[in-house]
């Protein structure tokens, strides 16, 4: 009982230093690039691509090393190397203090205060329409013409309670600015979560279904079932080496834009993949169930069903590629579009999509197992999976992907860029 409390207590520790560690260090880094130089703004693009092909080869090491090191070697040793290693990441880091640039704050209100403000005040003068304010501001050329128009239930922020325009006693535009930027993340974070749902399947069911398989190399040789997502981050690091290097140039020089295509477009591919990724699952269940059965093995669930395992490895690879476009592009999204004094904030809410689809995923998990596990039914997740339907929940994953996907173009349709972003 003792070692369950010591082991609840590093989980939470865990917990804690990913919290602060995931959000800001990408944050910090990208700040290191300066937005009004355009070779360094270039490179904060691809400076997020590195960082997340760097992620992926910590965890293609650790599925391939560490997980050996621990089941054949010591657990000890197992934990002990990622300690080690921390601290000299941690030592290297302090070494750099001195050099680092430090993003300097405004003046005044912190960002969440002031978009507090924005939304106090519009909802105190939700009766007045400040008609006036947008060819004022206009012929000021302090604010788009297309921005005013979007969100303009915020607009009245700028109006005091007796509906006139006072110095000193309204939100300035650059505030409401501020507030429409991160109301304009809202449709994209929802948009985002059925990739988010999906993601975690590759690392559950994915492999129990790789456990029933054919996973022999050679006489006396497996594969383990879970090393099979290694896929996934061998085809995220050369997707990023080969994107960053290969197709951003060459996409560049015919968008004319710095990272080649926008962060949207490059959200909307790996969403696509996604739903390819899962539909090919699907499919590969299907056959192995048909197989199962041919082969009189489905009330044999230790027993090997007779089909490669090597199918599951384009859906593997896809994943890999999908995450490359997606929650790359999600991370720079996330930390352009928000206030300069909000970007560990921004990261954070990216984060928490993917914190939000987890549970999700479990929640629909829980509720469909209930729904199909009635008096005499085979659960669709049964622990026998040759008579579970694991094809039916990857066609629900798929479907509602697609459903997600087309909601995600019809908002982006929509989506304004902060003022300050050229991409």
């Amino acid at each position: 009982m003792q070692d369950y409390y010591y082991c609840l207590t590093y989980l939470h520790f865990v917990a804690l230093g990913q919290g602060g560690h995931k959000p800001c260090v990408p944050a910090f880094g990208a700040d290191q690039f300066d937005r009004q130089d355009t070779k360094e703004y270039k490179a904060k693009s691809s400076f997020f691509n590195w960082w997340y092909f760097f992620m992926s080869s910590g965890i293609l090491v650790s599925l391939l090393v560490l997980t050996y090191i621990q089941d054949n070697l010591s657990w000890s040793l197992g934990f002990g190397i990622p300690f080690i290693m921390m601290i000299c990441a941690l030592i290297i880091f302090l070494l750099g203090s001195k050099k680092y640039r430090y993003s300097v704050k405004r003046e005044g209100n912190n960002a969440l205060l002031r978009i507090a403000r924005v939304f106090v005040a519009a909802f105190r003068n939700w009766r007045f329409t400040p008609s006036s304010i947008a060819s004022e501001e206009e012929g000021r050329g302090t604010v788009p013409h297309q921005s005013y128009e979007q969100f303009k239930f915020l607009n009245n922020a700028l109006l005091t309670t007796d509906g006139s325009k006072e110095d000193q006693k309204v939100c300035t535009f650059s505030e409401v600015e501020e507030a429409k930027a991160v109301l304009r993340l809202i449709p994209i974070w929802t948009t985002c979560l059925g990739f988010a749902i999906v993601l975690p399947q590759s690392s559950t069911f994915f492999v129990k279904q790789a456990a029933t398989m054919d996973r022999s190399i050679s006489p006396g040789f497996e594969i383990p079932a879970a090393s099979l997502e290694s896929f996934s981050s061998i085809s995220m690091i050369l997707c990023i080496a080969i994107y960053d290097r290969l197709f951003v140039p060459v996409a560049r020089a015919l968008t004319r834009k710095p990272s080649g295509i926008s962060m949207l477009q490059r959200i909307g591919t790996g969403m696509f993949l996604s739903a390819v990724s899962i539909a090919f699952a699907a499919l590969v269940e299907m056959k192995r169930l048909e197989i199962a059965q041919e082969s009189g093995l489905v009330n044999e669930p230790n027993v090997t069903v007779p089909m490669s395992v090597w199918w599951l490895v384009p859906s593997y690879v896809l994943f890999g590629v999908a995450d490359v476009f997606t929650m790359v592009g999600l991370q720079e999204l996330f930390y352009d579009q928000v206030p300069s004094d909000l970007k560990s904030v921004g990261l954070s809410l990216y984060l928490s999509i993917f914190g939000a689809g987890k549970f999700l995923s479990s929640f629909l998990i829980s509720v469909i197992e209930k729904a199909s596990g009635g008096i005499g039914c085979y659960s669709w997740f049964d622990n026998n999976l040759n008579r579970a339907h694991l094809d039916y929940f990857y066609w629900i994953l798929a479907a509602l992907s697609v459903v997600e996907l087309i909601m995600y173009m019809y908002y982006t349709r929509f989506y304004i860029y902060s003022r300050d972003e050229r991409i």
